[in-house]
């Protein structure tokens, strides 16, 4: 079975304030992140046994993961073993970098974020020369604000031409075409991203080769659909896997509209979707 996993455990904390953001500056108990701990090392285990299947993992937690020595393990595992075919996380990049010495290139890959305000811009950005020096795979984004604007600008001259720069937009945000246009200059897949897609009724690979995680291993089809599919661990969710469609009105959010079925961003991003790493030729002709 090829299967492609978001795992979300109950890790809330985060070391930047960001307006936008509801678990900024949240602080997270010690039990809270020895559960946590607990949560993420089943996972990594259980992944790490799937041996006769496909696995590529997203770790997309409330929180920032990489500061915490566990997750950079996890991953650090995970990206050595044949079965794993990505293993990739979404991180803000305040963690240290030499940890990634210890990883497998050609399985890992990094999706950040920059927030303006919340870390010094030379210290992102050296972060980012660090990554394309090893030849992690990675890609940078920044949330569509007007006073983000300069910012973008301003990283988009200074990354690695390779290096993708996309733009999420912002939630509540309303974009008229001239302030649209400004945003799509810098990230020509902004449009996917400046209104949410109606969804309802429509094909969907979650619950059918996509599945969301949580920290009890209980198995949904996506992060935004509450209801269940079973439990990972005692194999239940096996079952319940199966074409199905959105039961939501509209999908709003990259790691979810990404896997619909009706806009072609797996062509897109061909070989990158986790990451969000489009197919360099799909981004020159768009």
């Amino acid at each position: 079975m090829d299967l492609t996993l978001l795992y979300r455990g109950p890790l809330a904390s985060c070391d930047y304030d960001c307006p936008y953001c509801p678990f900024a500056k949240r602080r997270d108990s010690p039990e809270q992140l020895r559960t946590d701990r607990a949560c993420l090392e089943r996972f990594a285990d259980w992944a790490a046994g799937q041996t006769d299947d496909r696995l590529s993992v997203l770790f997309t937690p409330w929180g920032e993961g990489l500061v915490r020595s566990w997750y950079r393990r996890a991953l650090t595992e995970l990206s050595h073993l044949p079965h794993i075919r990505r293993v990739a996380i979404q991180t803000n990049l305040s963690c240290r970098t030499d940890w990634l010495t210890g990883t497998d290139r050609d399985t890992l890959a990094l999706w950040c974020t920059y927030h303006p305000g919340q870390t010094r811009y030379d210290r992102f950005l050296g972060k980012c020369r660090e990554l394309a020096r090893q030849g992690v795979r990675f890609s940078v984004g920044i949330v569509g604000l007007p006073e983000h604007l300069e910012h973008a600008r301003r990283l988009r001259a200074d990354l690695p031409e390779h290096v993708y720069l996309w733009v999420n937009a912002a939630e509540g945000h309303l974009y008229d075409d001239v302030e649209a246009g400004r945003w799509t200059d810098l990230d020509p897949l902004f449009p996917y991203s400046r209104r949410p897609h109606t969804s309802a009724g429509l094909p969907c690979r979650t619950g059918e080769s996509v599945i969301s995680v949580d920290g009890d291993g209980t198995v949904r089809r996506c992060h935004f659909v509450r209801a269940e599919l079973g439990n990972l661990y005692d194999g239940s969710y096996r079952e319940a896997l199966r074409p199905r469609p959105c039961p939501l009105a509209v999908c709003d959010c990259h790691i979810g509209y990404v896997h619909l079925e009706t806009l072609p961003l797996y062509d897109v991003f061909a070989g990158g979707v986790l990451e969000r790493i489009p197919a360099g030729a799909q981004l020159r002709q768009l």
